[in-house]
């Protein structure tokens, strides 16, 4: 049987995609995030086993770009908006994280993502503003969707790449954190998944 620990060196991918207030991760707010852990078949597929997702408050004095919320559609006001502090929001996404790395025999995550560069960064950012001790991911390595969707369909912005890849693109559900990361890992999976029938291991 297939394990997952082994077909990624002792990682277990998992998928995250955070929305902020801007482009820097040492001044601007982090305020959605959301995580697709992945799980292997007994044919060594790859599909998602489960999403958390969770709204995140703005730390004290960060910044929030008009910008930025006009660009992803996030309304701080909305009554429907229930976010978590920023240590209270990494627990949350991180303990199903930890779980399934325990439960996979893996040794730790690693982050993928769409540019992951990005997503790590802020990641990486309110843990370290958190003093958060817990987390299961590689502080810096990550594997790119969208290197990948270049190499397997020619395209590297996720969109583009998702369709190319015969996944369903809902532009107007785009940019949200539980979206962006569920098309991401539905991408990730098909270009994985493309490979093994090719025969790669």
């Amino acid at each position: 049987m297939p394990l997952i620990s082994d077909r990624f060196r002792g990682f277990l991918p998992v998928v995250v995609d955070l929305e902020t207030g801007g482009f820097n991760a040492a001044t601007d707010a982090v305020l959605e995030i959301a995580a697709c852990i992945l799980a292997m078949d007994n044919f060594g597929r790859l599909s998602i086993a489960e999403t958390i997702s969770v709204d995140v408050e703005p730390f004290e004095g960060a910044n929030v770009d008009p910008r930025a919320l006009e660009f992803t559609g996030i309304n701080l006001e909305d009554p429907e908006r229930d976010p978590l502090p920023e240590k209270e929001a990494l627990r949350r996404i991180t303990q199903p994280v930890r779980k399934a790395v325990r439960e996979t025999g893996c040794q730790r995550a690693i982050l993928v993502g769409h540019n992951p560069a990005f997503d790590l960064g802020f990641l990486n950012a309110a843990i370290e503003r958190t003093d958060f001790k817990r987390s299961p991911f590689h502080p810096f390595s990550s594997f790119d969707t969208a290197t990948l969707g270049g190499l397997a369909f020619g395209q590297t912005v996720l969109a583009r790449a998702v369709e190319a890849a015969g996944i369903e693109w809902n532009a107007a559900a785009a940019h949200s954190a539980e979206y962006d990361a569920t098309k991401t890992a539905e991408l990730f999976c098909k270009i994985v998944n493309m490979w093994k029938l090719k025969g790669g291991e």
